[in-house]
């Protein structure tokens, strides 16, 4: 496994890992090619392609957030583990929640998490408009981050009620999505947040447009929020 490249696009994010996180990574992607055989998780298995499609592209989020401050993460709709794996292994303080609807993923993300033994990360099985209603999960976070696939109004009613008052909810969207950001500019202000950082960015070594828009939450997100299960995809805000 060719471990230089990895290395190269972490330092160009300013994160330097020890050999015992590097390790981590490896079991990782070698965990994840395994289950990819029998679930799909990845449509790319290539080392250096997970590196930075996966790897790197999860740990961009230090571009705009600085991860030593952040004591507590939710990650939403996680899927294969990003961006919420790649954060634990590179900074281990902080006290993680995995929420994926899908129940083999997160047999997949425990296996994961017990080999790798990684610990104060958790997986969550659900929707996040049923668990965002939760005492037990409503504003508690310092900081919600998702990749996924979702329209960014839509994401953010998924999202922003997980976060505390003055934190975050980082997006993590294609370099392309600047309409998409304007569409979702009332949304967010309804949902108690507003827009304070756009990143564009390219992979490194790539030609892959990214952009990460960071929210942060100015009021409490009102309690009619999230609507129910399957409302805020099929009429976004």
């Amino acid at each position: 496994m060719e471990k230089t490249r990895f290395d190269e696009e972490l330092n160009t994010l300013g994160i330097t890992l020890s050999d015992r996180q590097k390790e981590q990574f490896d079991r990782y992607y070698e965990l994840l090619t395994e289950w990819n055989k029998v679930m799909n998780l990845t449509g790319i298995t290539e080392y250096d392609v997970v590196c930075l499609k996966h790897f790197t592209d999860s740990l961009s989020i230090v571009r705009i957030k600085d991860m030593n401050e952040i004591s507590s993460m939710i990650d939403v709709g996680t899927g294969a583990g990003f961006p919420g794996i790649p954060l634990k292994i590179a900074f281990p303080h902080i006290r993680i929640v995995l929420l994926d609807s899908l129940n083999k993923r997160l047999r997949f993300l425990n296996q994961v998490i017990e080999e790798l033994d990684l610990e104060d990360i958790t997986t969550l099985h659900g929707r996040a408009e049923d668990h965002a209603k939760n005492a037990e999960y409503r504003e508690k976070f310092d900081l919600c981050a998702s990749r996924a696939v979702a329209n960014l109004s839509t994401l953010s009613e998924y999202c922003l009620p997980f976060v505390k008052k003055n934190g975050s909810f980082i997006s993590y969207k294609s370099g392309d999505s600047d309409e998409e950001i304007k569409q979702a500019e009332k949304a967010i202000k309804i949902l108690g947040g507003e827009i304070v950082k756009i990143d564009k960015f390219t992979l490194p070594g790539s030609d892959m447009g990214r952009a990460l828009v960071e929210i942060r939450k100015v009021k409490n997100t009102p309690t009619r929020y999230p609507r129910k299960a399957g409302v805020p995809a099929k009429e976004p805000l």
